[in-house]
């Protein structure tokens, strides 16, 4: 199970998501579980102030030390040994689907959600054991990143998906984007669905899945591709695709130079990526 506690200043923002879709589900069937706390409710003021002015003058108001600590300390007891606290900044690791996956193997998490200017620096000295952001740009507050992260961690949850292969193949789960997906009916307005995945042929619909993985990669995310150590039968299919494409799109007008990967083997101890598994 994983059981996270979030600390914001807005918790009612995360009604959202005890009551829809995968973590609805997950929520009701034991295998997560989702804490909140109020900063404001250690505070002691009438007011329950949880922010003032910055030292040294500036724009905006900066969140306090005392009522964040309490909060944080009074989740790390109520949620238990070992959690690690994790600040949503923009100043964080961006977070990417590793960074899901590392985050989905553990038990226990605390969110810190920041509001107006950020959090005091010394909170994060004492209290902060990771940082991540979920993009380079800025958020009124942490609420929307974290349940970005929440929603992202419930996916890897066994048991949490319809179908279990389903996360596996998700864009990014073996470092490409997902290949295209079509449903009934088998014509809208001209346009069929591809031959191949009304065939029944599963190992020609895994290729061309594999292929198509490639080729939306090659032309959105070529960048991706760094990272990456394509097997010769990766490289084949990758070539295929753009071949077949032929000029039919144009990444280098979207996205800026594509460069078409080198085939090289996987370093030793690195498993090459399989072909993406049928549903």
């Amino acid at each position: 199970m994983l059981h996270v506690g979030v600390i914001s200043i807005f918790p009612e923002m995360f009604d959202a998501i005890a009551r829809c879709g995968i973590t609805k589900r997950a929520l009701e069937t034991g295998i997560f579980r989702l804490d909140r706390w109020n900063p404001r409710d250690f505070t002691n003021d009438h007011r329950r102030n949880v922010d003032d002015r910055p030292y040294g003058g500036g724009p905006g108001m900066v969140m306090q030390v005392e009522p964040l600590q309490s909060a944080i300390r009074t989740a790390r007891k109520a949620i238990g040994e070992p959690v690690r606290v994790i600040y949503l900044t923009p100043q964080g690791r961006r977070l990417d689907q590793a960074g899901v996956r590392e985050l989905a193997a553990r038990e226990r998490l605390i969110l810190v959600c920041g509001r107006y200017e950020g959090v005091d620096e010394r909170l994060i000295t004492m209290e902060v054991d990771e940082e991540w952001s979920v993009g380079d740009y800025v958020l009124s507050g942490g609420e929307t990143a974290a349940m970005v992260l929440l929603d992202a961690l419930t996916r890897w949850l066994p048991g949490a998906l319809g179908h279990e292969d389903s996360a596996i193949s998700d864009s990014f789960a073996n470092g490409l984007l997902d290949c295209p997906h079509y449903t009934r009916p088998e014509t809208v307005d001209g346009h069929r669905v591809p031959d191949v995945l009304i065939s029944g042929n599963h190992k020609e619909i895994a290729l061309w899945r594999c292929k198509h993985a490639l080729g939306q990669t090659w032309l959105k995310r070529p960048d991706l591709f760094d990272s990456l150590r394509l097997t010769c039968e990766q490289q084949a299919l990758l070539q295929e695709f753009i071949a077949e494409d032929d000029g039919k799109s144009d990444p280098c007008s979207r996205f800026g130079k594509t460069k078409i990967p080198k085939k090289s083997a996987p370093a030793q101890g690195t498993p090459p990526l399989d072909p993406i598994a049928t549903r």
